[in-house]
Parts: structure tokens; C-alpha cells; sequence
């Protein structure tokens, strides 16, 4: 038994299960308790054993033996070698009963005489008894640490999100897919969007307020309320490729009395590089009347708890003033669009992200293959059904000064600098602004550029959504291949 002896610091805990019990505890070593969050109040650091044990602790500290004979809240197993004859039968016929509820020990007889006294000795129920409060108080402190803030909440491995920053901001990483890029293999400001959209949802999901409804609460649904967003700013630095891996925060806080306002960052993993944020703002529509409503004070008080007052753009950089309406005087327009069935969400109307590429559709191919989309700003006004026929309209904005200086330039004297080179007009006399933005990008790149947008039913010219966009230049992309 002598080349059997190990100190406390050969002790591995594994198998543990929060919320329930500790099932199985190995003596294996002290580090390896510190690396599963219980080394903080492992202190005896010498406690010595003469032989391998096998330890079940249990966390309410009901039905704990040492070969059947209760001990200060721990069961034991003879570990070392067994046969089925011996120690590892008589463990599995071990009971252990007394009278006036005091536990008692049945030993095989052939159990060796030196072992079996050890194994009753106050000596090593003491090391036994001094081993589990260790754990036992070590779950305790880690429990306390995670209601204060202090650690993380265990990661949702399918959706690979978790809590962080005191269980305020939700945080998931995604990998860009194939299907999520271009012809140019970055990824589309509505991959961004339905990304956005999918963080958002898992947040009500792990914070335990989602419902049944589409990141509805428990009180919003008692109250027959939905979520619908009013407005939508993205700002993008730099998108993501195919391959990348990002990783999304977000947080929501209150906006006025009615209202909630939803806020991502868009990150880098590898770099921890700044790609993109977005701020939104939702009210509540009644399910049945389709009408918007106030906030209950039930759901007010089930959603406050979570609120983070922080902003993911820049006060400077957030634009609040209204976006302008457009009239049939718009210069680009794009007629009969028509939703899928695939375009609603669950609340059975079309999914805002649908409306962005609405919005693309009036906007002419060769800026979009020489520009790309910097800033996204999204009015929403109505509700768009199954049944609804769609007319989406464009026109550049007065801020536009480059395109509007390009143009007149060229219908006075033919020509115009464009970046630094002369370029003829190759469009007729007379053409609009609109033909010759587009003729102009595809003899030479502009920028910035900057429209409005609006999306309206073709049957009564109803609003549907106001938006605003801000283009760049697109540089040249280099990535490796996959």
C-alpha cells in the first residue's frame, strides 16, 4: 500500500453538472480542479490517500456513503484493481441501514482485514468529508460569481452565442458563407441584416423572455403584442469576405416611452477590426388590430432589467432628420415587384430585409458594380403583405455635388474631369442625370454618391419605407481563395 499514496493535488473533477449534482469527482490532481472554475477554495493542499478512490458527491448532500456508510456528504468507491467477485459485487449488493437512522457497513468477507479497517477508520472519513466541502463550497463560490456578473454564462453550443459584460450584451459568431457573397466574394449588407436580425432573436432567447412569437416576450404575448422595427441605420466600414468569421454584439435600452432601441457591433474575430454597426429603433403593433400601441408597464418591467445604455454610433455620426418622400418625379423607377411567400417572417408580413433589395432594384447595375454601400439608413411606414405589388423609386440627393457638377460640366462644354482624367460625354444630348451617372461609371469610377429611396405601393402609391443611402468607391478585393 506504500507505493500507493498521492496528495490532494492529484485531483480532477469531471462530469459536472450545473443545476444538478456533482456526479463523479476523480482524485487526480489540483491543477486540473483549477482549470473547471473549483481551485479558488482548494485549500488543503496535502490531503494524503493510500489508494485510488472514486468519489460521488451530491449537491443537496442526500445519500452520501463511503462503501455504504455515510460520511459528511460523500460516497466512495474502492478504486484500484477489482474483480467481479469481490469488491466490485459487494459494491453493487452494499446497503447500508441502522436502527434510529445511524448508517452501518456490510463488507465481504473476503475483503483484505487491512483494507477493511482503513476504510472504517475516522482517518479517512475526515479526508473524504474535508475533500467534498472543498468542492461543494467551490460550486458555491462559482455560482455567486456568475449571478454577480463575474464570469460568463455557459455557451449555447449550436448557436455559438453567449452573455458577456454582465449578462447585458448578447455576443455569437458567424462563419461568412458561400451563398451569403457577391460576384466579388464579400459579403451583402443584407447578409449583415439577416445576421442582425438572427443576434437579436437569440438575445430574447437567453436572457428567457422569448415566447412564441417573433422575439415577442411572455407579457407581449399575454397582451396579443408584436415587435416591429421603425427605424433601421447601418454603417458599413468594411464587409466581411467569404470564409471570415465575425463576431456580433447586441444590447437594446429604452427609446422614449413606447419605444426600444437595439444596437450591434460588428467585429473581426481574428483581429477584433471594426466592420460594421447598426442602431434600431421598435414599437409595439397590436397582432390582431395591426395598429401601433403603447408599452405595457408588465412589458416594461420584464424588458428593463436588460437594458445597456451605450450607443454603437456615434452620436455625431447618427442621422436623425427625416428622410425627404419622393414623389413620381423620381428619376430612376422600377415597377411591379411582388412578394414571395418565402419573403414573410412569422408575424406574416414581409421581412424588412427584403426591402433593401426592393430598394437595389432602381438603382442602375453599373454603380452598384463600381460602388458599394456605406451607409443605410431605413424609414419603415406600413405593413407589407403576400398580396401587395410593389413599385420601388430612386433619386440621387442635392448633396450629391460631384455627380450634379459632372453633369453640368459636361452638357456645357462636352467633357468633364473624372478623377483627374477628361472624359467625353458618351451620352446624348439632353440625357438625364441618372444616364449619365451611369455612363459616367462605366467609363470611369465616382464617389461618393448618395440617393433616396422609396418603396410604395403601386395601386394607391401607399409608403411602405423611406431610405437613404451613401456609396463608395469600391477598392480593389484580395482575399485568399478557400
Amino acid at each position: 500500500m506504500s507505493g500507493t499514496h498521492a496528495s490532494l493535488q492529484k485531483c480532477q473533477i469531471f462530469g459536472k453538472q450545473p443545476g444538478a449534482s456533482l456526479q463523479e469527482l476523480k482524485l487526480v490532481g489540483l491543477s486540473q480542479m483549477q482549470k473547471n472554475g473549483c481551485g479558488r477554495m482548494a485549500t488543503p493542499a496535502k490531503i494524503k490517500l493510500l489508494f485510488p478512490l472514486k468519489v460521488e458527491a451530491n449537491v443537496s448532500g442526500i445519500g452520501k456513503k463511503v462503501n455504504g456508510t455515510k460520511v459528511n456528504g460523500t460516497k466512495v468507491e474502492m478504486g484500484g484493481k477489482k474483480n467481479k467477485s469481490s469488491l466490485e459485487e459487494e459494491e453493487e449488493t452494499t446497503t447500508a441501514t441502522a436502527a434510529g437512522g445511524q448508517p452501518k457497513s456490510s463488507f465481504s468477507s473476503t475483503m483484505p482485514a487491512g483494507l477493511k479497517a482503513y476504510a472504517q477508520s475516522p482517518a479517512l472519513q475526515a479526508m473524504l468529508a474535508a475533500l467534498a466541502n472543498v468542492v461543494l463550497a467551490a460550486e458555491k463560490q462559482r455560482k455567486l460569481e456568475e449571478i454577480a456578473g463575474k464570469t460568463e454564462v455557459p455557451v449555447d453550443a449550436l448557436r455559438q452565442g453567449r452573455l458577456v459584460e454582465g449578462k447585458l450584451v448578447y455576443r455569437q459568431t458567424f462563419v461568412i458563407r458561400s451563398y451569403e457573397v457577391g460576384a466579388d466574394k464579400t459579403a451583402s449588407v443584407e447578409t449583415l441584416m439577416n445576421h442582425f436580425q438572427e443576434t437579436a432573436l437569440n438575445h430574447v432567447w437567453m436572457v428567457g423572455l422569448a415566447g412564441d412569437g417573433f422575439g415577442a416576450t411572455h407579457a407581449m404575448i399575454r397582451h396579443n403584442l408584436i415587435w416591429v422595427v421603425s427605424r433601421m441605420q447601418v454603417q458599413v466600414e468594411q464587409y466581411p469576405a467569404w470564409g471570415d468569421v465575425v463576431e456580433m454584439d447586441t444590447w437594446v435600452t429604452g427609446s422614449g416611452k413606447n419605444g426600444m432601441r437595439r444596437d450591434w457591433l460588428v467585429r473581426d474575430y481574428k483581429t477584433g477590426q471594426v466592420l460594421a454597426r447598426a442602431t434600431s429603433t421598435w414599437v409595439m403593433m397590436n397582432q390582431k388590430t395591426r395598429r401601433l400601441s403603447k408599452m405595457p408597464n408588465e412589458v416594461r418591467e420584464e424588458i428593463s432589467p436588460h437594458f445597456l445604455e451605450r450607443s454603437a454610433i456615434k452620436e455625431n455620426n447618427l442621422v436623425t432628420q427625416k428622410i425627404k418622400k419622393l414623389d413620381d418625379s423620381a428619376q430612376l423607377v422600377r415597377s411591379g415587384l411582388t412578394p414571395k411567400r418565402s419573403d414573410l417572417d412569422m408575424n406574416q408580413h414581409v421581412n424588412n430585409v427584403k426591402y433593401i433589395g426592393w430598394m437595389m432594384e432602381s438603382i442602375p447595375s453599373a454603380i452598384q458594380e463600381g460602388h458599394e454601400l456605406e451607409t443605410l439608413i431605413l424609414e419603415y411606414r406600413r405593413e407589407c403583405s403576400q398580396s401587395d405589388v410593389v413599385q420601388s423609386m430612386t433619386s440621387t440627393e442635392s448633396s450629391t455635388a460631384q455627380a450634379h457638377n459632372i453633369e453640368a460640366e459636361v452638357e456645357m462644354n462636352g467633357t468633364a474631369a473624372v478623377n483627374g482624367e477628361e472624359r467625353t460625354a458618351p451620352f446624348p444630348s439632353g440625357a438625364t442625370l441618372s444616364s449619365a451617372l451611369q455612363e459616367i461609371s462605366n467609363a470611369s469610377r465616382i464617389g461618393p454618391l448618395q440617393f433616396t429611396h422609396l418603396l410604395r405601393l403601386q395601386v394607391d402609391g401607399a409608403e411602405i419605407v423611406r431610405g437613404s443611402t451613401h456609396w463608395r468607391l469600391k477598392k480593389p478585393f484580395h482575399h485568399n481563395a478557400h
